[in-house]
């Protein structure tokens, strides 16, 4: 090893047999790694991707890293450098726009290391030769699952493949779901890929289950924690409201394939989602219940989590908000409203959720006949559970005190996201401090226990304030709804009116709800009521829950905290006796368990991925002891939708694994293969020659300018596959030119809509038609969508849209005055990316190919150099506005001032120079205008 071109010694944090095994296997070959969740495999990455920077001579490219896992193996990177004292590690850089320029990026490609590209910057370096492919020593691919035939990496991939035959690719993911799902998935993707061999590493994989189910596994105690009665109430009235929405939705849509659209499956994340997929197709003939039960399952979803996560005061808070969202707008008939709040079940949500928080008291007082509201606040079960660990740990520390070993003495309590964690801080610092009340007379004879009854009164006094401004805010908006009703001449409105009522004059109708609610606790309509409580009722609750001394003398939170005298108010915490409470968030709690080292770990919520976790950190290292607490609710979705979880996790491996052994690939290393020469003359010959045409056989394959902007979408990577050369250019007229005379404004609906919203399309089409003879207005719609404007036909869905001062706001009016003001403009309708490709190819038979220069400086000054002009186009036209700002005396604004704020703080003096005395005058005027005093 003296020898000064010898390789370095690499050291690798990979102390487990299976993590070794996967190191070599990557070391040698190509493969797609697809790995359990938990097993660590940011870890693996960073590990290999040490391994290659260590040599120092190599190009690697990080592509599908997300920000946060560009942090990690950053971080991981420059920690192992310094471990292997690696002189030549360079560690990780992240390119993104926001940072690096075209020519800071060229010299650090020529440079080499390892670079972590957002796809979209990386596909435009590796077509324009920035980037060139065969200089790169390898790909790593992260989230390969999302490696679909239109995504941005597979073109990446298969720009890299053509010119680069020997460089590697390591693609990895850990979620094995996308990958079960269609035809042969496995083959397809890997077929995306380039790839030839998967290697699949399960939790029950022989190796993974040898290295962690050693002598040194985790001590776990498993909690099953009883919901309240009144928790479980509500779960089985929520999950009533889930099935019924479930069978109304199959009623309505029988033609669809609906075998897993169940309740096992309704508790999975991504249910709304996948029903949603499904019904896509044909969105605009579902009828508008199917709509509003799809948008009702999201909610619902949402309700059964929150009952679980959030305390009841804030549960019933969350309901409110729920309930005032859902309420129809005054005048409306049943039909509009969501169908389950007119189920018995609905009506026992609400209720219940209510008498967690107050009830009425049975006896009314002497000074009134209303029955008075009590607090009952109800806590969640696992609060005490929880106080109860924490006990039984300082009991265990206490009697028993464990040997000296590397770990520290702290708890470490995870769950599921930061409003819980916050939750829990509240509940630990204040479960001992007792709030006294006039009812506690046997306060002497029994011990206190830790209790949330401290944080529960301070919240329900938030939120009975909350409340009643809530009320104030509704009132106010159901009084602007029916003044526009009023206002609104349209016969759909004029018929939903309640019949039977007598006109108050004859040209208007009276509308709205009728004060006398049906059935107590239900609107007319029979839906479920928005429930106020009346003004005494509240002054009771508050007097209930009144600050009392210890409240009055607890410290409140520090919100903002001065850094001066750093020194004597802070230091670094003994780990000895520390609570920390850490949110679930992926591979991240890997460094959460390296970097506390925790003794005790209590899951407050059941997490898979989470418990794998502890399994690797705990085999990693011989001399750190852990015990796990693992709490769930028995019997509740918390505890169905862990074990689903885990179960599908399973039945996914179990098919990529079948699939697997039964796969043929059938594929050429290289990307669509090589061509043979023949076939590209004939590719370009024209066969159309009739009538006089001339033929064209032109050796070189078509060519298509593209806008930079545009490969967000997918239409660039389906025409690479098509054998057009991409010619990634920054355009300021049109985002496709095809030929010299074609140019091609792409819109995605929502795109359209937004486009005439603003006006923009109209500016775009006429500097189109300076610079072109034919162009055309490309509209595309979604592959997975219907081909049909209905859907969006109207989407303000405000009162306004009925209001006939409005004018039209009809999406198809607007396309047909574009066309009477642009008669010669040519609109394409295409029904996918995959079809605009095929209307592209033919468009281009017969044209001559495009000139990139011309293309780009179309739009621009003919005196000004294209890296001259000025591409941020929002200031611009918004200093456009700006009274006195004329387009010759922009010019010089633009070039001596930085951004529009500075022209805002600009004098009058320093005006005038540059844009003349009236101009000058003008704009100083209209940005120092005194808004208030509008007399001047």
């Amino acid at each position: 090893m003296s020898a000064n071109n010898a390789p370095q010694p690499v050291k690798l944090s990979l102390p487990l047999e299976y993590q070794q095994r996967l190191f070599q296997e990557l070391r040698t070959e190509d493969e797609l790694v697809i790995i359990a969740r938990g097993l660590g495999l940011i870890r693996l990455v960073t590990n290999l991707l040490h391994s290659y920077d260590a040599a120092g001579n190599n190009l690697i490219i990080v592509v599908g890293a997300e920000e946060r896992e560009n942090a990690w193996i950053g971080e991981a990177l420059a920690e192992q450098a310094a471990i292997s004292a690696a002189p030549k590690a360079r560690g990780l850089t992240v390119v993104n726009t926001d940072f690096t320029s075209v020519a800071a990026r060229e010299k650090m490609y020529a440079k080499g290391g390892i670079y972590s590209i957002t796809s979209r910057i990386l596909v435009v370096d590796l077509l324009t030769s920035l980037l060139n492919p065969e200089t790169i020593t390898g790909i790593i691919l992260l989230h390969a699952e999302k490696v679909v035939v239109t995504s941005l990496e597979a073109f990446i991939l298969r720009v890299y493949r053509q010119k680069n035959k020997n460089g590697f690719l390591k693609a990895f993911s850990d979620n094995p779901d996308p990958f079960t799902v269609g035809f042969s998935p496995l083959a397809t993707m890997m077929k995306n890929m380039f790839l030839r061999k998967a290697s699949l590493w399960p939790r029950f994989h022989v190796t993974v289950a040898s290295s962690l189910e050693g002598k040194k596994k985790a001590e776990v105690i498993e909690l099953e924690v009883p919901m309240t009665d009144a928790m479980t109430e509500i779960q089985t009235a929520i999950m009533e409201c889930v099935e019924v929405s479930i069978h109304e939705l199959k009623k309505g849509n029988s033609r669809l394939e609906m075998d897993d659209w169940n309740l096992d499956s309704a508790l999975l994340k991504n249910f709304d989602v996948m029903v949603r997929r499904q019904l896509d197709p044909n969105w605009h003939r579902v009828s508008w219940k199917t709509k509003q039960i799809v948008s009702d399952l999201t909610v619902l979803r949402g309700m059964l989590h929150s009952l679980l996560a959030l305390d009841c005061v804030s549960f019933l808070q969350h309901l409110d908000t729920i309930h005032a969202a859902h309420s129809p707008q005054p005048g409306s008939t049943k039909q509009s409203q969501s169908p389950w709040l007119f189920l018995d079940a609905a009506h026992t949500i609400f209720d219940t959720a209510k008498r967690r928080v107050y009830a009425s008291n049975a006896k009314a007082n002497a000074k009134s006949s209303i029955d008075s509201l009590r607090p009952v606040l109800e806590e969640q079960s696992k609060w005490a559970v929880l106080a109860e660990i924490l006990e039984e740990i300082d009991r265990d520390l206490y009697f028993e005190p464990p040997m000296r070993d590397d770990s520290n003495g702290t708890i470490l309590i995870m769950c599921s996201d930061t409003a819980t964690t916050r939750q829990l801080r509240d509940y630990l610092q204040t479960m001992h401090v007792e709030p006294k009340t006039e009812s506690d007379t046997n306060q002497g004879k029994e011990k206190h226990k830790p209790s949330g009854a401290f944080m529960m009164r301070r919240k329900l006094r938030n939120y009975l304030n909350w409340k009643k401004e809530f009320a104030q805010v509704s009132t106010a908006l159901f009084s602007e709804n029916q003044k526009a009703l009023e206002g609104a001449v349209d016969p759909r409105i004029a018929q939903s009116a309640y019949k039977g009522r007598a006109p108050a004059n004859k040209r208007r109708r009276v509308r709205g709800g009728g004060t006398s609610a049906a059935v107590s606790g239900r609107n007319a309509n029979g839906s479920v009521a928005q429930y106020f409580e009346k003004p005494n009722e509240v002054a009771d609750l508050m007097d209930e829950v009144q600050v009392t001394e210890e409240e009055a003398n607890h410290k409140p939170d520090i919100i903002a905290d001065p850094l001066e005298d750093m020194d004597d108010y802070f230091e670094l915490y003994e780990m000895q006796d520390l609570i920390v409470i850490h949110a679930y968030e992926g591979d991240q709690d890997e460094h959460v368990l390296e970097e506390i080292k925790p003794r005790y770990i209590i899951m407050y919520e059941p997490d898979a991925a989470f418990i794998r976790r502890v399994e690797v950190y705990r085999s990693s290292h011989n001399d750190r002891n852990v015990r796990v607490y693992f709490m769930f609710y028995g019997g509740s979705v918390e505890e169905q939708r862990y074990l689903a979880a885990v179960r599908r996790e399973k039945d996914a491996f179990t098919k990529i694994i079948k699939e697997r052994a039964s796969m043929s690939v059938v594929m050429t290393v290289d990307a669509h293969g090589v061509e043979d020469p023949q076939e590209a003359f004939l590719r370009t010959v024209n066969t159309r020659i009739a009538g006089g045409g001339r033929l064209a056989a032109t050796a070189q394959p078509p060519r298509v300018v593209v806008d930079v902007r545009e490969f967000r979408s997918s239409l660039p990577s389906l025409l690479h596959g098509r054998n057009m050369i991409i010619v990634p250019c920054m355009l300021t007229v049109g985002d496709y030119i095809l030929s010299p005379n074609i140019c091609v404004e792409r819109k995605s609906v929502s795109d359209l809509i937004s486009s005439f919203k603003d006006g923009r399309l109209y500016s775009q089409t006429e500097t189109m038609f300076q610079h072109y003879k034919s162009p055309m207005l490309l509209i595309e719609f979604d592959q997975n969508k219907s081909f049909t404007l209905e859907p969006f036909a109207d989407l303000s869905g405000n009162l306004r849209s009925v209001n006939p001062n409005e004018g039209p706001s009809d999406l198809q009016s607007k396309i047909v005055l574009l066309t009477l003001a642009f008669p010669k403009l040519r609109v394409i309708w295409s029904s996918s990316p995959y079809q605009t490709a095929e209307i592209f190819e033919s468009l281009k038979t017969q044209e001559e190919e495009p000139d990139p220069v011309a293309a780009v400086r179309a739009g621009l000054d003919k005196d000004a150099k294209a890296e001259d002009q000025a591409f941020n186009l929002e200031p611009h036209d918004m200093l456009g506005a700006v009274p006195g700002i004329t387009p010759q005396n922009i010019k010089n604004l633009t070039l001596e001032v930085e951004n529009v704020r500075e022209v805002a703080n600009m004098k009058l003096e320093e005006l005038q120079p540059l844009i003349g005395k009236e101009a000058a005058r003008q704009v100083y005027g209209f940005f120092n205008r005194n808004l208030i005093d509008l007399d001047d």
